[in-house]
């Protein structure tokens, strides 16, 4: 296993939102998780945190070792934790209307079992090809599955940013669910839209695709080209390789 996610604020946030971290639970198997929070004043940065701690902290005390079994636990916590944020959003003013997206990802069995709420997002790397194995929960989205706007068009849609989804808005959250077969020489990589609003998936192949790069290459030269064509969101990318290597932050 070899992990390693950098976050950033990006050139035109004052803060950031996002917050990305990985855990092992008693067995040694593998959580990560990656928000990118929403909300007036610093209320996203404590919603993301929030996800993201608590999530990790509850799987580390943890035993399963079974697909069925983990996707069950994953449901269940990501709705407390989506509970939990309602009801501090509700008990302090500043922290009213704060929300984040999620996507997670445990690795067991050589399958991945990945779970999202919003518009961050998942992709397989596996055979030089790029693809994305999670949806978007957005209206841009919505109107790209219904034929109303083409794929043009939603890159520049005026509300690219309205979500249809996400954790903080109601006290129940419906939570994707999918498993991805894992082979040697597949990657997984986690991403806020900090990234993909900047980057295009040909530009992010090609960059995965370098093999003479190591991990920590690709994930900081990803994040510096977000930055160089304008940074106007925080960026956090976080790329598994889960068959080799080492962990790494």
């Amino acid at each position: 296993m070899h992990i390693f996610f950098q976050s950033d604020i990006g050139k035109k946030r004052k803060n950031n939102q996002d917050f990305a971290g990985y855990f092992n639970n008693e067995q040694g198997i593998l959580l990560a998780v990656l928000c990118d929070g929403m909300g007036g004043h610093k209320a996203g940065d404590v919603a993301s945190e929030m996800a993201v701690s608590h999530l990790g902290n509850a799987w580390k005390k943890n035993k399963l070792t079974d697909v069925e079994s983990i996707i069950e636990w994953i449901q269940k916590r990501i709705n407390k934790e989506n509970e939990r944020i309602v009801e501090k959003s509700t008990q302090y003013p500043d922290l009213e209307g704060m929300g984040t997206t999620l996507v997670a990802a445990i690795l067991v069995n050589n399958v991945f079992i990945i779970a999202n709420v919003g518009d961050s997002r998942a992709y397989q790397f596996m055979s030089g090809n790029l693809k994305q194995v999670t949806d978007d929960h957005s209206l841009v989205n919505e109107l790209l599955k219904s034929g109303e706007i083409t794929t043009e068009a939603a890159l520049k849609h005026p509300q690219k940013n309205i979500l249809t989804r996400s954790l903080g808005v109601s006290k129940k959250v419906e939570v994707d669910i999918i498993t991805v077969p894992v082979l040697e020489g597949d990657y997984l990589l986690l991403c806020s839209d900090g990234l993909t609003n900047m980057v295009n998936d040909r530009e992010i192949t090609k960059i995965v695709s370098i093999t003479e790069k190591s991990i920590e290459e690709k994930v900081s030269s990803l994040v510096s080209l977000a930055n160089a064509r304008g940074g106007y969101d925080n960026i956090t990318v976080m790329l598994i390789d889960p068959l080799k290597g080492k962990e790494g932050k």
